[in-house]
């Protein structure tokens, strides 16, 4: 992975404590949206499941669109196919400081010309359980739900 193709608002956005919404998590063995949900709340971070079909992921609440997260997550990491990805871009798109962070296998043409006509700060192809790093934990905070 080359530094200088990830975008630095983006990469600023995991420092202090972010909320980062995971689209696709699910406890479904074997699927990424899964990993990366747990590998980010492993690290430290605060995380909501974003998946319309399942009530919780690794025992916590879900919520079924970007839209019902409260408050505002400050990443939405997209963990889906292409096709479901262009419809959570507009749900990006939509919140008042919106950033994606789009897992490599979510991306085609379709999303990243999307991307670029909607100007959403983003992260394209780059995983994010390799960039972020471990967080120390300094406290508990509540749990973001849905609104």
């Amino acid at each position: 992975m080359n530094p200088e193709v990830l975008n630095a608002e983006v990469l600023s956005r995991l420092e202090g404590d972010p909320l980062i919404a995971v689209v696709g998590a699910t406890d479904a063995p074997g699927k990424y949206g899964g990993v990366v949900y747990r590998h980010l709340k492993k690290k430290g971070y605060r995380v909501v499941a974003v998946n319309p079909t399942r009530p919780t992921v690794d025992g916590d609440a879900t919520v079924a669109t970007v839209a019902d997260i409260e408050p505002q997550p400050d990443i939405v990491s997209v963990v889906v196919p292409p096709k479901r990805t262009l419809a959570v871009l507009d749900d990006v798109a939509a919140l008042n400081d919106g950033a994606v962070w789009i897992q490599p296998g979510a991306a085609d043409e379709a999303v990243r010309t999307k991307v670029d006509a909607l100007g959403v700060p983003a992260i394209i192809d780059a995983c994010i359980m390799v960039v972020s790093q471990p967080r120390q934990i300094t406290g508990t905070a509540e749990s973001p739900t849905g609104g």
